[in-house]
């Protein structure tokens, strides 16, 4: 158990040192030396569990947008109104991206780069289901704008990410009146008006 253990702990250091050297370099100057070296394990022992640097980047987004989407919608009822839907998976998204900055900043990084394939970039989609579930159904009941689920997610969850890198730089803070201000920013971005 003790091996198994040790095996987890290690794939686990490189999933962060991939995190903490793309978010401070970027991908490209990144490479698998500098994980392995940030993870104090060998070269060789990154191939024990990932085929390559995209494997590893790839396997990383999944698991960061897993983590993501898990606390979003964690408690999340599905009976809920659509606005009470929307408020409280805005504001779990909101909080994610101000308490777990790393992971978040991790995630923004990898939504504007070809360095995530397809197939992941797809599955990752999926993980936003719920989401995506209450905004059909938003625009059926005639409550949400009949957009393209794309552009309901540039205009009511992307500004979180400039909202967290701009706290991270120390050049903005987010405090309840402000969290508050934003959330009200993203529905009033996608509700119809009355």
């Amino acid at each position: 158990m003790a091996k198994l253990q040790k095996s987890i702990d290690k794939r686990n250091a490189l999933v962060q040192a991939t995190i903490e050297l793309v978010n401070n370099n970027g991908f490209h100057a990144t490479p698998m030396s500098k994980i392995a070296k940030m993870a104090k394990v060998s070269p060789a022992t990154i191939y024990l569990y990932f085929e390559n640097k995209q494997d590893l980047v790839n396997q990383t987004y999944i698991e960061v947008k897993a983590e993501y989407t898990n606390y979003a919608f964690e408690n999340y009822d599905e009976s809920m109104s659509v606005e009470a839907g929307f408020e409280y998976i805005w504001k779990r998204i909101a909080d994610f991206k101000l308490k777990e900055c790393e992971h978040a900043m991790f995630l923004a990084q990898c939504d504007n780069t070809p360095m995530i394939d397809e197939p992941s970039r797809m599955e990752g989609i999926r993980h936003l289901q719920p989401l995506v579930d209450l905004w059909q159904r938003g625009k059926k009941e005639g409550i949400i704008k009949p957009l393209s689920d794309f552009i309901l997610y540039a205009y009511a969850i992307n500004p979180l990410s400039f909202l967290m890198i701009n706290q991270k730089r120390g050049t903005f803070q987010m405090d309840e009146s402000h969290i508050e201000e934003a959330y009200r920013a993203a529905w009033d971005s996608i509700k119809m008006n009355a």
